[in-house]
C-alpha cells in the first residue's frame, strides 16, 4: 500500500495541514472577536470631552461690567452669572418684593447652604445660578430692568434659578462645579418646586 494521498501531495496524514488551518483560522477569529469585543466595551466609556464638561471650571468674572449677565455651559446646563448693580441688590431687600418671592427665606432647598441668605449667592454682587427653571424645565430669560411688557404686574424684573456649586478661587475668579472646602451639595438635592 502506498501513503501518498490521492492527490498525490505527501502522506496521507493530510488531515494534520487541514487541523493546522483550522487552528490558524480560529485563532484569527478569536483575536478578531477580541479587538471588536473591546471595541465595543470601550466605546461605552465616556469620551474625554463629556469627562471634562463635568469638572469645575473657573471664570474670570472680573470683566462683567454691573447690571451685565454672562452665559457659560457646564455639565450641559447653562450657568448664569450676573453681576448685580447696588439698584439690583436693594431690590432684593425691598420688602415688597420679598414678599412676592415663593420661599423668601430661603427655606425649600433650592441652592447650598453658603447661598441660603437674602442674596442667595455666596457675595451679594455676583449671582450664580443653573439657568433651567425647577417647576417648568425651561430657560429664564434675563430682564434686568422693570419691563412693563411682563405679564405679572409691578415686575421688579430679574428671575429664579437654583444655585450651582461654586466658590470664590480668588478675588477675580469664581469656579462653578465645586464646593467650598468642607460643603457637599449637589443639584440633585434641589427640591423641585
Amino acid at each position: 500500500m502506498s501513503s501518498t494521498t490521492s492527490n498525490g501531495h505527501g502522506p496521507a496524514g493530510g488531515a494534520s495541514r487541514r487541523d493546522f488551518l483550522g487552528l490558524v483560522t480560529g485563532a484569527f477569529a478569536a483575536v478578531g472577536s477580541a479587538a471588536i469585543a473591546w471595541s465595543l466595551i470601550d466605546s461605552m466609556n465616556p469620551a474625554a470631552d463629556v469627562i471634562a464638561a463635568g469638572a469645575p471650571m473657573d471664570l474670570d468674572i472680573s470683566k462683567i461690567e454691573p447690571g451685565q449677565q454672562i452665559v457659560v455651559r457646564w455639565r450641559g446646563m447653562p450657568i448664569l452669572l450676573v453681576n448685580r448693580t447696588a439698584e439690583m441688590m436693594a431690590t432684593l431687600n425691598n420688602k415688597a418684593d420679598v414678599a412676592r418671592l415663593a420661599d423668601p427665606n430661603s427655606d425649600v432647598n433650592q441652592q447650598p447652604g453658603y447661598a441660603k441668605n437674602w442674596h442667595r449667592s455666596v457675595k451679594p454682587e455676583l449671582a450664580v445660578l443653573v439657568g433651567i427653571c425647577t417647576h417648568l424645565g425651561c430657560l429664564p430669560e434675563f430682564f434686568p430692568k422693570p419691563d412693563p411688557s411682563q405679564p405679572v404686574e409691578n415686575w421688579p424684573g430679574g428671575y429664579f434659578c437654583p444655585v450651582p456649586p461654586y466658590f470664590y478661587v480668588d478675588p477675580k475668579t469664581v469656579r462653578v462645579g465645586q464646593n467650598p472646602a468642607g460643603v457637599s451639595f449637589s443639584l440633585g438635592e434641589v427640591a423641585q418646586l
